[in-house]
């Protein structure tokens, strides 16, 4: 069935305990357990054992995890509880479940959605994205090897996909992997590594094997479609454009003029071609350079735009690094409002997960506060549906829509 050998791997049963604090956690549904908050648990345990977690007071299983002896993140839990086995039948009613959480979506003549969103689905570590017919799955652990066989044939089962791609972390890239590659094809075959697909009516591709992530950035799907919907009529400015997904939608709905910038020469070839897929009347331009200086180049000179989309990569990545996240945010908000035209729109977003969705929207209203200019918030948006959260750290995705009202 499979191109390649998948590893073999029957893993073990650890009996685990943890610190009043671990514990707390696993009560309270927490996806995560860290090493400090390992009391008792076998020395001889291997990435992707299964860990059955004991209660000090009763001694009663309260969780079931896979263990992760190199990451900080020592166990992932995949169930909350007592009563499950942790075998192709829990992995195939967990698929099944998500599944079922995206045929809404799959109703709206889209066919690229996120069938897996990590711990958010039960799966943390592990995220499958779907593109017309291609499958690729994304792993950030180790503990997932010996569960890739079952969880690849039910989707294959289940969806009819024609290709399997395997997309690893660079974490991933850097060991022993049971000799599987990074953008390996593990079912099916691959003519392209450019794969077409649709995304409410608009077509798009994208690079299954070496583009960002899985090819493409799917959840910000909705807020795509609805800055398309903004656009008709409008001069459109797309900041950190990459593959031109902003820009293809206000194009596609009627936008007269769209800008898209971004560093990268690369993606705006790309965004060049995502828009050439698709039936328009305005113009499209790109711009490529760093969007702080150029922003501000365009500031000086008074140019305008009616709608100014800013969605900018992760700015912390690190904790570190949040302090200087922070007023990149204000300095975007602050040069996005002045080229935002008389009663236009600015749309402001961050995937910046250490910086939090109050945060963020507090950054905004100062910045704009400052600015003077008034305004009214009309909406804040998170991840479109294929992207559930479940708990705190898993909400990374946020976007505010301001309009001015001169």
């Amino acid at each position: 069935m499979f191109n390649v050998s998948l590893p073999e791997i029957e893993p073990k049963r650890l009996a685990v305990k943890l610190t009043a604090i671990g514990e707390r956690s696993v009560r309270n549904g927490h996806p995560w357990i860290f090493s400090e908050s390992i009391v008792k648990i076998p020395p001889q345990g291997k990435s992707g054992d299964i860990c059955i977690i004991f209660s000090h007071t009763k001694n009663k299983p309260i969780g079931i995890g896979l263990y992760d002896p190199k990451s900080p993140i020592r166990i992932k839990m995949l169930h909350n509880g007592s009563g499950v086995t942790i075998d192709r039948d829990f992995f195939s009613e967990r698929i099944e479940r998500a599944y079922a959480l995206r045929t809404e979506l799959l109703e709206t003549n889209t066919n690229s959605y996120r069938l897996l969103f990590g711990e958010n689905d039960g799966f943390p570590g592990c995220i499958v994205d779907i593109y017309a017919n291609v499958l690729v799955i994304k792993l950030y652990s180790v503990i997932w090897f010996p569960y890739l066989r079952a969880i690849l044939e039910k989707c294959i089962a289940m969806l009819g996909v024609e290709t399997v791609v395997l997309r690893l972390s660079r974490m991933l890239q850097a060991i022993d992997t049971y000799g599987l590659r990074d953008g390996e094809i593990l079912f099916g075959i691959l003519p392209e590594e450019e794969i077409d697909f649709m995304e409410h009516g608009i077509h798009f591709s994208a690079n299954v094997i070496q583009g960002h992530k899985t090819g493409f950035f799917l959840d910000h799907r909705h807020n795509r479609k609805r800055v398309g919907e903004l656009a008709k009529g409008k001069t459109v400015l797309d900041v950190f454009s990459y593959a031109g997904g902003f820009s293809v939608h206000a194009l596609v709905h009627g936008a007269t003029e769209v800008t898209s910038l971004d560093i990268s020469e690369q993606a705006l070839e790309v965004a060049k071609q995502n828009v050439q897929r698709n039936v328009y009347l305005g113009t499209h331009h790109t711009m490529a350079g760093d969007a702080f200086t150029i922003l501000s180049q365009m500031a000086a000179h008074e140019k305008r735009f009616d709608l100014v989309v800013i969605d900018p990569p992760s700015f912390a990545k690190r904790k570190e690094e949040i302090s200087t996240a922070k007023k990149k945010y204000a300095q975007l908000a602050l040069l996005g409002s002045q080229l935002t035209a008389t009663k236009g729109i600015l749309v402001l977003a961050s995937c910046s997960s250490r910086v939090s969705e109050a945060e963020f929207f507090e950054i905004n209203k100062t910045a704009l506060d400052q600015e003077g200019r008034p305004y009214k918030l009309l909406d804040t948006t998170g991840h479109d549906l294929d992207h559930p959260v479940t708990f705190a750290e898993g909400r990374y995705l946020k976007c505010g829509y301001y309009q001015f009202l001169t």
